[in-house]
């Protein structure tokens, strides 16, 4: 099962490649402490570093290189209607304390509203509505410098530091069932800390405590579009309507204005004239939503679709329509099995609120989570075999047509170098484990693809459930809209396991803030292990230490196989149709499992 070798300086390399990138950008390092300063007219000249040695192997440090500045674009008036295919829209929601899932990850895809910070194609943190950002040297004090003249949609006037802080503070900061609320609430709302409006367009974050510049970016203020987004929205708004009535019709500042939607059927959207980033090219946005993937292809073959959710297997017929093509993007979504109910806690710490479906009856979860017992050994081992059945480079070639490279841990899809060992099909000692454990005649198990737009998850999740009925499991395959089972997995109620897809990390250790205690939605499974590592990884404010701590973290939960169970990184394939053009080089790295960069499409 072990037989990768951990490759710690070219994982370095990518991380000081961002480092200096947000040295060049922001005026702030993670490499050396940074010095507090404002920002710069122009970007710095590059800047040459020292080699770096880490695990014995050296490497030629990157040299920093200023980012161009973005050419802008000519007046054109917004003409026409961009028709999208959504496979769930559910119900508009565009409020931060309010808005969950799926609607909060589809509507960022237009996006109607924006965040501080974004990740470009080319994996960089860049600023979105903060112009630029620098951290005091003790990488306790973050200073937010917003752009000016960024108005609000619906007549709400300009966006200023005060609608920040309350969308932060009064917003995601509350928001009972957001996935990053923990996070939101420790950078923004802190024990110790402090939030200061310095002027109209400058904030002061005090954390109260040294938090990593790599992971605070890429996964608390820098997930959008995604199914964690955040984003910043009118307060004048809120405080006029009330924030039920915001809402379903929230005063937001992107490229998109929402006008209409009907549940479950339709968003319409209008193009935002003179944004201060994008004037999209298109009049109107809408957003279809038609569940059956033959209802998306005939909608894209007759041309009432311009681009649509594709699964795989349809690229043959897209490549039948006359002017159509392909926009892809390598390794852009993790897949994995999460397994629920392994909810251990200290027995000092009793947890029972947050924990409702650990039950240490079922195989997969232990009695004892002390990692040397062997009740926790024999729950190991049927982790390891339900993830040693799973033939992946068969999904790969069939289902996915190529388009995928198996993984060893969700989250880590680019990351893979820094963890020892590896999965292989391997049935038959898949079948020894169970035995070992007890279970020679394996066990009743319930399994349901997470339906959150990657490509075949329910094909490869059914596949998956065949798979585990050839080593003797009794696989109960259901399905459900991710609206209904969500709140499962918040509740703690879900046991059972998931396919389930999010987007590839440039920066993978914060993720895992999502199998903690206090995770609002939380992967399956909790330990005193990660409750004790998480605070330290959140806090590795150098590079270095951050890669080690990674490195301890993949290994200890691929040995484990806790959940995060990998199974590949696949790429993301979207149809563009003929009356558009391609759009790859604005995409947002995010999040791919839906389409972004909308404002960007023009006119073929």
């Amino acid at each position: 099962m072990f037989n990768s070798s951990q490759n710690h300086g070219v994982y370095l390399l990518t991380f000081l490649l961002l480092c200096l990138f947000l040295l060049v950008a922001c005026g702030s390092s993670a490499t050396e402490a940074p010095q507090a300063a404002a920002p710069k007219a122009a970007a710095p000249k590059a800047e040459s570093k020292a080699p770096v040695k880490v695990a014995g192997v050296t490497k030629a440090a990157p040299t920093a290189k200023p980012a161009a500045a973005k050419a802008s674009a000519a007046k054109v008036k917004p003409a026409g209607t961009l028709t999208v295919g959504q496979k769930e829209l559910g119900t508009f929601q565009g409020h931060p304390a309010l808005a969950v899932n799926p609607a909060l990850f589809v509507q960022q895809t237009a996006p109607i509203s924006e965040g501080l910070v974004t990740i470009n194609i080319d994996k960089e943190v860049e600023g979105w509505l903060a112009e630029s950002w620098s951290i005091s040297d003790d990488f306790k004090t973050w200073t937010f410098n917003l752009r000016k003249g960024v108005e609000f949609h619906k007549g709400y006037g300009e966006m200023t530091a005060a609608d920040v802080i309350y969308s932060y503070q009064e917003g995601w900061g509350v928001n009972p069932l957001h996935a990053r609320t923990p996070d939101f609430k420790g950078f923004w709302t802190a024990e110790g800390g402090s939030v200061t409006q310095v002027d109209d367009y400058t904030i002061d974050v005090h954390t109260g405590i040294a938090l990593s510049e790599l992971v605070t970016l890429e996964n608390w203020l820098a997930k959008t579009p995604s199914g964690s987004s955040n984003w910043v929205v009118s307060k004048a708004q809120s405080d006029e309507i009330g924030l039920e009535a915001a809402n379903r019709d929230i005063s937001g500042t992107g490229p998109w204005s929402m006008e209409e939607h009907r549940e479950n059927e339709f968003w319409r959207m209008a193009a935002v004239e003179d944004h201060w980033d994008q004037t999209p090219a298109f009049a109107e946005l809408i957003f279809k939503e038609i569940p059956e993937e033959s209802s998306r292809i005939a909608g894209f073959q007759t041309g009432t679709l311009d681009t649509f959710l594709m699964a795989f297997d349809s690229i043959p017929e897209i490549e039948k329509v006359e002017g159509a093509k392909l926009l892809s993007v390598s390794n852009a979504i993790d897949y994995a099995i999460n397994l629920y109910g392994g909810y251990y806690t200290e027995a000092s710490k009793p947890d029972t609120e947050n924990r409702s479906s650990y039950d240490p009856e079922v195989p997969w979860i232990s009695s004892d989570w002390h990692t040397d017992s062997p009740e926790w050994e024999n729950a190991r081992k049927i982790r390891q075999a339900l993830g040693l059945a799973i033939d992946r480079d068969t999904i790969i070639e069939t289902l996915l047509r190529g388009f995928a490279d198996p993984i060893k841990l969700w989250f880590w899809g680019n990351h893979g170098s820094q963890i020892d060992g590896d999965w292989e099909y391997n049935p038959e000692r898949a079948k020894q484990l169970l035995s070992e454990a007890g279970y020679p005649d394996g066990f009743d198990i319930t399994l349901t693809p997470s339906l959150r737009g990657a490509p075949a998850e329910v094909e490869a999740c059914g596949a998956i459930a065949q798979m585990w009925g050839d080593i003797g499991l009794n696989v109960k395959l259901q399905s459900l809209p991710y609206s209904t089972l969500r709140p499962t997995m918040v509740a703690r109620t879900y046991q059972g396991a998931t396919c389930h897809a999010a987007g590839a990390r440039i920066v993978t250790v914060g993720a895992q803030n999502l199998i903690t205690e206090n995770a609002a939605w939380n992967a399956g499974a909790s330990h005193p292990w990660m409750e004790d590592i998480m605070p330290r990884i959140s806090s590795a404010v150098d590079p270095v230490d951050l890669v080690r701590l990674e490195s301890e973290l993949g290994n200890w939960l691929f040995d484990n196989a806790l959940t995060y169970i990998g199974l590949y990184s696949v790429g993301a394939v979207w149809p563009v149709g003929p009356r558009i053009e391609e759009w790859k080089a604005d995409i947002k790295f995010t999040d791919l499992r839906n389409i972004n960069g909308y404002q960007y499409i023009k006119h073929r």
